[in-house]
This record gives structure tokens, C-alpha cells and sequence, in this order.
């Protein structure tokens, strides 16, 4: 009986290891992201509030 649990457990793991995902390559698309938003930022802040005050202004009543 053993030897059935040990078949039936081997498979398993590698697929665990796959299914885990590349979690250094997510951290690296979320740090380029919020670089890319703060540069945005940085070169279009004074457009982007005017775009964000006049959105407000239009719809409150």
C-alpha cells in the first residue's frame, strides 16, 4: 500500500510547482507600472487635475 501512495503523491508535486506562476517576473510588471504612473504624473500632473476637476464639475449638479 505504500508503494500506491507514493506512485499517486509523486505526480503531484511537480505540477504544484507549475501551478505556482512566476511571481519575480508579477513584482517586476507591478514595479515598472507604478513607475510608469508616477512619470506620467510627474510630466502631466497640472492636464490630469484639470482634466479631473472639470469631470466633478460636470456632473455634480
Amino acid at each position: 500500500m505504500t508503494r500506491t501512495r507514493r506512485r499517486t503523491a509523486a505526480p503531484t508535486t511537480p505540477t504544484r510547482r507549475r501551478e505556482r506562476g512566476d511571481v519575480p517576473g508579477w513584482v517586476l510588471i507591478t514595479l515598472m507600472t507604478a513607475g510608469l504612473v508616477a512619470a506620467l504624473w510627474v510630466v502631466a500632473e497640472d492636464q490630469l487635475v484639470s482634466l479631473f476637476q472639470q469631470a466633478l464639475s460636470s456632473v455634480a449638479p
